[in-house]
């Protein structure tokens, strides 16, 4: 015998890694054991249901011979195989599809099952629709609220316009006490309170702003022919009546 070449391509082929018998072991035991499973398929006995499933579908997929007695009869009657029923041919040409129930429910059930499901549907339709709306109205509510603010801060600044030139044209005719306390501003020490007391102030006084407003305005118009939109002291009550808008912001825009 010839010595072994240990440089030849034969042995570097052979992969001496270790731990690869252990390897090749579960490769065969897992081959083994899926060509077990596939014996074992192979022989296991059908189930009833299987079986009866199997001659059903067979017995669909062929088509009706002359062994049934309908099919029969309609070939006395001049039917031929493919041709639709009725007398001028339009009736069907396959028959009624057979729908076997393989489960436990009862009759009904599956259209139980389907309207609760459109029901369900619909109350979640419902639920975002109205949820939609409730957020439009809070956006609304939050527009309105903001608008009135903007409003109601404007009538406080015009109310405070028309007190410094209610107090300026008193003074200029002499009138050392006004009408109304809140003709005037009030005295720079009052004004050194905070905002918050002025608030609670206006609240708790029995005319609102708006209220306010509209009396001074009117009060300047006949006593000082002043109005305080145009920023013009008029000669007389005709000149004022004649040349200016109105008697409101709204008028002159």
């Amino acid at each position: 015998d010839e010595e072994e070449d240990y440089m030849s391509d034969l042995f570097i082929k052979q992969d001496v890694r270790p731990g690869l018998p252990m390897v090749r072991r579960m490769k065969e035991a897992i081959q083994k054991e899926e060509k077990q499973k596939e014996a074992n398929e192979k022989n296991r006995q059908k189930s009833i249901k299987e079986e009866e499933k199997e001659r059903r579908d067979l017995v669909l997929k062929s088509a009706l011979g002359n062994e049934n007695k309908g099919f029969a009869l309609l070939q006395k009657m001049g039917y031929k195989s493919g041709q639709a029923l009725g007398k001028s041919g339009e009736g069907i040409v396959e028959p009624i599809p057979l729908n076997i129930k393989t489960g436990l429910s009862g009759l009904g059930h599956e259209e139980l099952k389907k309207r609760k499901a459109e029901e369900k549907l619909e109350n979640y339709r419902q639920k975002l629709h109205m949820k939609k709306q409730a957020n439009e109205q809070a956006a609304d509510q939050f527009r309105i609220r903001f608008k009135n603010k903007q409003e109601e801060r404007k009538m406080e600044g015009d109310l405070r316009k028309s007190q410094r030139a209610c107090q300026q044209l008193d003074m200029q005719k002499d009138i050392g006490v006004p009408k109304e306390t809140w003709y005037w501003l009030e005295p720079e020490e009052e004004d050194k309170k905070d905002e918050e007391d002025k608030e609670d102030e206006c609240a708790s006084s029995d005319l609102s702003v708006s209220e306010k407003l509209h009396i001074l305005t009117a009060y300047l118009r006949e006593e000082h022919f002043y109005c305080i939109w145009c920023g013009t002291t008029y000669e007389d009550s005709e000149d004022l009546s004649s040349n200016c808008p109105g008697d409101s912001a709204a008028d002159h825009d």
